[in-house]
């Protein structure tokens, strides 16, 4: 068996890779990393809604407890920003979230935090790899004990990570603008961790919400947990017909956001980052840099030249804009996939709190997102961005990773090529800010391509450019 460590940790289909002695196999790994660096570590727990999720995390607390490791295990689950506040806020040496996010429901997956409450670093990440390969080569077993064990030795308890991540989340909207105006918003967890604390949390910061696709399914209602507009039809219609002014929808562990306008169009999360980024500094007045992925909208970078923020890109993955968010002087920061941050919270993206803050962008302006999307476009023109993904064998992406260092897009596009940045992949910026960019994955038989341009026949152009080279 192979593991693959992504971006944010390991997963796996359930059952096929993702098995419970697997589980196991990684939790010791993870184990030996914390008690190389300190003989009585403490460890936070969590897990989703997923099948049998709460009997995997079971499993990571009975082996951290077989390696003397005291385990605080959430008494639910937990949407992963709320354990990865608790991982902070407690003073635990790491956090670990039993969780596959966004992806089709055959899949599970386990997620690493760090002490500070966000994506381990790399040089974590690294770290347990390198444990894990050497345990796997010598045929180390793991530790573990029996529940009751642990729990008579006082190396496992059960806890509620909810309510002092729901105060902290409050603490950082402004309750009394919302409450002036009480906007109804439909909250929709998608069947996901935040089910039933998406809805209090909205009504608790002054809306009124009705909350759907709130019970525990296993396949997520048949639609995978990830907000964006082709999984949000229920979310669109419900909004239409109840008249609602916001749609808000995050993924299956809480993290990444989508949301619904009061025209019933779906709102991006690139359309997000650039509002928010109006909110926080026309209305709030707040300062500091903006840190995005190669692969977020350009619209960020001209909106910050014109509020007079500094931009800092990285590559893909919110680990790397928790990397800048933890030196300091970051005013907001985000990435393509739905995953947002703002000043004052733990280094980590959170769906929760960019829905609130959106309730809040309403009651501030008194208009809904469509309408203050209209007044972006009047003011900076139109993005219209597209993200394709083209699974390739393992040979295939070689090859791709080999042409890309000759690849010159310009000559079918009848122009050239303004700027080349490698950040990571290849991004081809043009003289109008349009671009292209092809990224082979690092993690998977995967080629993902990604455009933005002002109109959509420009789009289709540079999509098909893209596809064009992948398929060879």
């Amino acid at each position: 068996m192979k593991f693959v460590f992504g971006t944010d940790g390991w997963r796996d289909i359930i059952a096929d890779g993702f098995t419970f002695e697997n589980v196991r196999v990684v939790s010791q790994a993870v184990c030996d990393y914390h008690r190389a660096r300190n003989l009585s570590p403490r460890i936070a727990l969590g897990y989703d809604t997923r099948f049998l999720s709460d009997l995997f995390a079971e499993n990571v607390a009975l082996v951290a407890a077989g390696n003397g490791i005291q385990v605080t295990m959430s008494h639910s689950f937990v949407p992963t920003p709320a354990l990865a506040y608790e991982t902070y806020s407690g003073g635990y040496d790491g956090g670990i979230m039993i969780t596959a996010s966004h992806n089709p429901p055959q899949y599970n997956g386990f997620k690493v935090k760090a002490s500070f409450g966000g994506s381990a670093p790399p040089e974590t990440v690294d770290g347990i790899s390198r444990i894990l390969e050497d345990n796997l080569g010598r045929k180390r077993g793991h530790e573990m004990l029996r529940r009751e064990e642990a729990q008579e030795r006082g190396l496992l308890r059960r806890h509620n990570m909810v309510e002092k991540y729901r105060q902290h989340l409050v603490s950082l909207v402004d309750t009394e603008r919302i409450c002036a105006t009480s906007p109804r918003v439909c909250a929709d967890p998608m069947y996901g961790a935040a089910q039933g604390f998406l809805g209090s949390l909205l009504e608790e910061v002054g809306c009124r919400v009705e909350e759907i696709n709130s019970e525990q399914n296993p396949i997520f209602g048949g639609v995978n947990p990830e907000p964006i507009a082709k999984n949000l039809s229920k979310l669109r219609s419900r909004v239409l017909a109840g008249g609602f002014d916001l749609g808000i929808a995050v993924d299956g562990d809480g993290d990444r956001v989508g949301a619904i306008d009061e025209r019933g169009n779906f709102v991006n999360s690139h359309q997000i980052f650039a509002l928010l980024l109006r909110q926080l500094v026309k209305n709030k007045g707040l300062d500091g840099s903006v840190v995005r992925t190669i692969s977020t909208t350009s619209l960020i970078d001209l909106m910050a030249e014109a509020y007079g923020k500094k931009v800092l890109v990285t590559p893909v993955g919110f680990k790397y804009v928790a990397q800048h968010i933890l030196k300091g002087g970051v005013l907001m920061g985000g990435e393509e996939s739905g995953g947002i941050w703002v000043q004052g919270h733990i280094p980590e993206r959170d769906g929760a709190l960019m829905g609130c803050l959106l309730a809040e962008l309403i009651s501030y302006e008194g208009r809904g997102l469509g309408e203050l999307l209209d007044d972006l476009r009047k003011e900076y023109g139109e993005f219209l961005y597209w993200r394709g993904d083209v699974e390739v064998d393992e040979g295939r992406k070689r090859e791709i990773q080999k042409e890309l260092s000759f690849f010159d897009p310009g000559p079918r596009l009848g122009e050239k090529v303004k700027e080349i940045s490698r950040i990571d992949g290849l991004k081809y910026i043009f003289q109008d800010h349009s671009w292209l960019m092809i990224r082979p994955s690092g993690t998977e038989h995967v080629v993902r391509i990604y455009a933005e341009a002002s109109s959509e026949e420009r789009l289709k152009n540079l999509m098909e450019v893209g596809l064009d080279f992948v398929r060879g």
